[in-house]
């Protein structure tokens, strides 16, 4: 993996570049630890949120939809200005902290939350919580590691993140298959691993960001709308606006499939273990033969799954099929889309810019969220996905030639030279 917990002391630094490429560093192995607490913590309680308010709340999949499009797309609200204020403030460290703190109070205010409004407000509140702090936390990261591996780092920080994710649906599936029915235990639970996050953050991260003079809002305008930019973002509005949630194909292979529902969180879990066990190669992929690619290549994985979900044979063999096909889509865009970001603006506006470009997949696939439901239940599961996956198809081919010539590599930036000038600028 690469990972290097501290700096090794009287380490040359041209040597190493003449040799070999450096490793990752101990903030992107702490963010990391942080992110797996946090996300046993989310994914805990989603793993049961699509069952807990089909089955036991009684609501129906429009308003499923509704929650999933919240839960997609509420974070879009203070995303820029998480990002924003953590390159004004130079202390990104405690704005993330601010979002996951903010996360781990709603998982105790799931246990009250028993109608459609009461549980909108609480996903709300969490999905705040993950807006405010996921780009100051991405900026940290690319401000710790090379230029060069950008994507190795990313996919470092997402293995470790979604060891987290893999691990909170077993912890629901275990209290749930013990205390059956009980998902206020599922909650508590999930509060306990959110404080721990927390904890580690506060405790040990370092706030690593250089300080320079307040970063002017017209600025920050100027590099999100500027042509190095432009084509990225619209990119990844077109394919999140084909984009769902997770639980409408996990829904849709229930429905299927008739399982259980005490079985439906180990789905999450099949789809994590493959975006664990592919998200360092997708990243070292993506910095060898172009992120660009590497990201587009994914929704063409999520096309597939799409198809095998709306397939009429069923089985372990197409639900593993399906599960796998998720994770080599997250494995192959989300970090890779911070790394592609992060190197299209200039350092001291980079959470600004990596906030835009998560901003807008969101509030595309909150759109798709909402679409998708009504699709649903005018046309039933399977023909809803297989026009789904039609649009997805146009959409790749649109990201395609935006994004075209986006992948030069990136040049190292040598103290003194030309690249690190441009690094400054």
């Amino acid at each position: 993996m690469y990972v290097s917990v501290r700096d090794r002391p009287g380490a040359d630094p041209a040597g190493e570049r003449g040799s070999r490429l450096p490793r990752v560093g101990a903030t992107v192995v702490l963010l990391g630890v942080v992110s797996l607490l946090t996300d046993v913590s989310s994914e805990m309680v989603a793993a049961v949120l699509p069952v807990y308010l089909t089955a036991e709340l009684g609501l129906g999949v429009l308003a499923y939809g509704l929650v999933d499009g919240l839960y997609q797309g509420a974070s879009a609200l203070v995303r820029i200005f998480g990002g924003y204020l953590g390159d004004r403030s130079h202390r990104p460290k405690w704005v993330a902290t601010a979002g996951y703190a903010l996360s781990a109070a709603s998982r105790l205010a799931m246990l009250p939350a028993h109608g459609l409004g009461a549980v909108t407000a609480v996903v709300t509140a969490d999905r705040l919580g993950k807006g405010l702090r996921t780009a100051p936390r991405d900026a940290l990261i690319a401000d710790a590691s090379d230029p060069r591996t950008l994507g190795r780092s990313f996919g470092v920080h997402r293995t470790l993140d979604t060891i987290g994710a893999a691990a909170g649906p077993l912890v629901a599936f275990s209290l749930l298959w013990f205390l059956p029915g009980s998902y206020s235990a599922v909650f508590v639970a999930s509060f306990a691993f959110a404080v721990l996050g927390v904890a580690v953050m506060v405790l040990f991260v370092p706030d690593r960001r250089r300080p320079t003079a307040a970063l002017p809002v017209r600025r920050v305008l100027r590099e999100l709308t500027g042509p190095r930019l432009r084509r990225p973002l619209i990119a990844a509005g077109v394919l999140g606006l084909f984009t769902i949630g997770d639980g409408f194909v996990y829904l849709s292979l229930q429905d299927r499939d008739q399982f259980a529902a005490s079985y439906f969180p180990l789905l999450f879990v099949g789809t994590n273990v493959a975006y664990l066990a592919l998200a360092i190669p997708l990243g070292r992929l993506a910095d060898r033969v172009g992120r660009a690619r590497v990201f587009v290549g994914g929704h063409l994985a999520l096309l597939v799954a799409y198809l095998v979900a709306a397939a009429p044979l069923g089985g372990l063999g197409g639900t593993a099929t399906a599960l796998v096909l998720l994770g080599t889509f997250y494995a192959a865009t989300d970090g890779v889309l911070a790394a592609l970001v992060s190197r299209r603006v200039t350092s001291d506006a980079r959470g600004s810019g990596i906030a835009a470009a998560q901003t807008v997949v969101v509030i595309a696939r909150f759109a798709g969220a909402l679409a998708f439901g009504s699709l649903w239940q005018l046309l039933g599961r399977q023909a809803a996905l297989c026009l789904l996956a039609g649009l997805l198809m146009t959409g790749v081919v649109m990201a395609a030639w935006l994004l075209s010539g986006r992948d030069r590599p990136d040049p190292v930036a040598v103290p003194g030279s030309d690249a690190a000038a441009e690094e400054q600028r």
